[in-house]
Order: C-alpha cells, then structure tokens, then sequence
C-alpha cells in the first residue's frame, strides 16, 4: 500500500526541487538571456528523470521564465526595450500598492532587518558581484512586500523579476557602477516616518529607475 504512494511523493518532490532551483537562478540573473536549455540538460544538472525535467520546463514556460521557439528550442527571454517598459510599469503599479499595504505593519525589528540586507546590497554592488547584488536586492523587497498580508499580489511581482531576471543579470554584469542603491535608504526614512506618500515614491522611482539603464 505504501509502496503505491511512494512512487508519485517522490517525482512530486523532484520536480519541486528542480522547479525551485532552476526559478531561482533564473529570477537572480544566473543565466544570460537568451540562452538556450534542454531537458536532458536539466535533468542532468539536478539529477533527476526527464519527467521532472520537462514539467519545469512547462511550467516555467508558463509563468514567462523561458520562451518555447516554435522549433520547440528553449530559452531565457531576451526582452525587447517595449516589453522591459512594460515589465517596469508592472513593477511600479505592484510594488507602490505592495509597500503601501505594509507600511500600517511596519514595526521596528522589520525596519532593522531591511537595513541589515541593505548594507548586504552595497557590498554586493561594492564587491561588483552581479548575482549577490539582485538576490540581496530581491530579498530587501520581498522582505517589505510580505508584511503587505497580500500573496496573491506578491506571487504578481515574483512572476514579473522572473521575467526580468536574466536581462538584469547581464546589465549588473557589464556594468561599471557600483553606487548604493540611494532610493532604498529612502525606503527606510519613509517607513520610520510612516510617509505614505514618500515611500510610494520612493518606491516606485527604485523599481522603476534602475531598469531605464536597460533601454537607453
């Protein structure tokens, strides 16, 4: 009887583990745009079946995190400057609406945690280390977002750095700056004053600003 079950359990958990590790890397600019990835390829990089493989692939498919080329050929997006506008706008309409929603629950302890994985995003980007810095980064606004009590809006915004994930890779990649992102320490005024207007603009101006580089 258990054995029955086993079976299923197993390449559920499988696929999850693919699913996450390969939505990951993606969403953190692991993989350049545009470059090109087969089931076996995956399946043998995570070990795993070519069931689990291609159930990935399908859902990542799905959610925008790779492009199916009528060939049937694989790949991470490479946007076009229309459609990484589109994807800015995107962010600044969730985002503002996300912050918004956690300001009224943005106590002391969430305030200092912010502050701790800011100062991880200025190393990151002292260090010029491209990964590092958007992982950092993402974490600094999911950590906002999730006090927003909103996952279906979340999950949104998540789908949206998914997309963009590969592209803001290789622009971190090439880039000679290594500024500190200047509109998060006005993230963290707004929330410690409880400015409404100030943290939606603040807000909207990072998520938005950084992703203009891209199309000039």
């Amino acid at each position: 009887m258990h054995a029955a079950h086993k079976s299923p359990d197993l390449s559920t958990s499988a696929h999850d583990r693919v699913y996450r590790g390969l939505r990951s890397r993606i969403m953190h600019g692991e993989i350049p745009p545009g470059q090109a990835l087969t089931i076996r390829g995956i399946g043998a990089e995570y070990n795993v079946s070519m069931t689990p493989a291609r159930e990935t692939v399908r859902r990542l498919v799905a959610e925008g995190a790779l492009t199916l080329s009528a060939s049937g050929r694989v790949s991470t997006p490479e946007l076009t400057n229309d459609r990484i506008e589109e994807l800015a706008a995107l962010r600044a309409l969730i985002e503002v609406e996300l912050s918004t929603r956690a300001l009224p629950r943005a106590h002391i302890a969430l305030i200092d945690r912010l502050q701790v994985i800011n100062n991880e995003v200025i190393d990151a980007g002292i260090q010029r280390d491209a990964q590092r810095y958007i992982r950092a980064n993402l974490e600094f606004h999911r950590t906002l977002y999730l006090r927003a009590q909103a996952p279906a809006m979340l999950a949104m915004a998540e789908t949206v750095w998914l997309q963009l994930g590969p592209t803001m890779g290789a622009l971190y990649s090439q880039t000679r700056r290594s500024d500190p992102p200047q509109y998060h320490r006005l993230i963290l005024a707004a929330l410690k004053a409880g400015d409404e207007p100030g943290l939606r603009l603040a807000v909207r101006t990072d998520v938005t600003q950084g992703l203009h580089h891209l199309t000039t």
